[in-house]
């Protein structure tokens, strides 16, 4: 019952009023939040190189958007728009393969499946790989969790795609309620262990709250919110991958 609960919550609270206009976009990170010393050398290259840039996001409910448009408006699709306008000389796309109420154990396994499935010169540069919210919501055991990251990191790697992993969606509510320290502390730690990019949407969700760009914690639902969030993400999203791509506008043709 309290799981199915926590779910619920974790599947509406993105909805919460906001506390800005809808003009008023709010999406300021700050610049520590979005820089990595772990660079994309996979991404360079096929920027570079191949002027295009393949990107799977292996995510989970909270990496789309219900209705008709969803998909349209969610995280992934405007990282696409981002990265589009960053390098209009770059051919950008993102694909997404959700799993819903997955845990990370439960990805790992079927990643080496899936990786197998697809050619090697058709496999994408970089794998995004959203996770750690079913696992907190289950109270899955720490180790248990940093051992499933361990090896879907690795099988990633070994396939030829760099990794960034993404971590928990912020809310005071849920914060409350979970022990999302753990979580959020393995995520960081294998991500250094496997010079993968951390990109910590917790933090920086936490931030908007803190500012108060976002309502997280109100109690008004709304639908518009949610899709600014999401655009939020992608654009912090789209930076942070430049910037540990290391490759400016200017190396691919294009001036700024």
């Amino acid at each position: 019952m309290k799981a199915a609960f926590i779910a619920a919550i974790f599947a509406v609270f993105l909805l919460a009023g906001a506390a800005h206009t809808e003009e008023d976009t709010g999406c300021d990170v700050p610049a520590y939040l979005l820089t990595t010393e772990n660079a994309l050398t996979k991404v360079a290259d096929s920027i570079k190189l191949r002027k295009q840039l393949d990107i799977l996001v292996v995510g989970s409910g909270s990496s789309q958007l219900p209705g008709a448009d969803g998909a349209a408006g969610s995280y992934p699709a405007r990282l696409e728009k981002a990265l589009k306008a960053r390098y209009p000389n770059v051919t950008v796309r993102v694909t997404t393969d959700l799993l819903p109420k997955k845990t990370s154990e439960e990805v790992a396994e079927g990643l080496a499946q899936a990786i197998d499935k697809i050619p090697a010169d058709s496999r994408p540069a970089l794998t995004i790989w959203q996770t750690g919210t079913v696992d907190a919501i289950r109270a899955v055991d720490p180790d248990d969790f940093r051992a499933a990251l361990n090896s879907g990191v690795e099988t990633l790697q070994k396939a030829g795609t760099d990794v960034v992993l993404m971590n928990l969606q912020y809310s005071p509510r849920i914060e409350s309620m979970l022990s999302v320290t753990p979580y959020l502390d393995t995520m960081r730690v294998v991500s250094q262990e496997h010079g993968a990019p951390l990109f910590d949407r917790f933090s920086i969700m936490r931030h908007w709250s803190d500012v108060g760009n976002f309502d997280l914690l109100g109690a008004v639902h709304g639908y518009a919110m949610a899709k600014r969030v999401h655009d939020c993400i992608g654009r912090a999203l789209s930076t942070f991958i430049a910037d540990a791509s290391r490759v400016k506008p200017t190396d691919v043709g294009v001036q700024r």
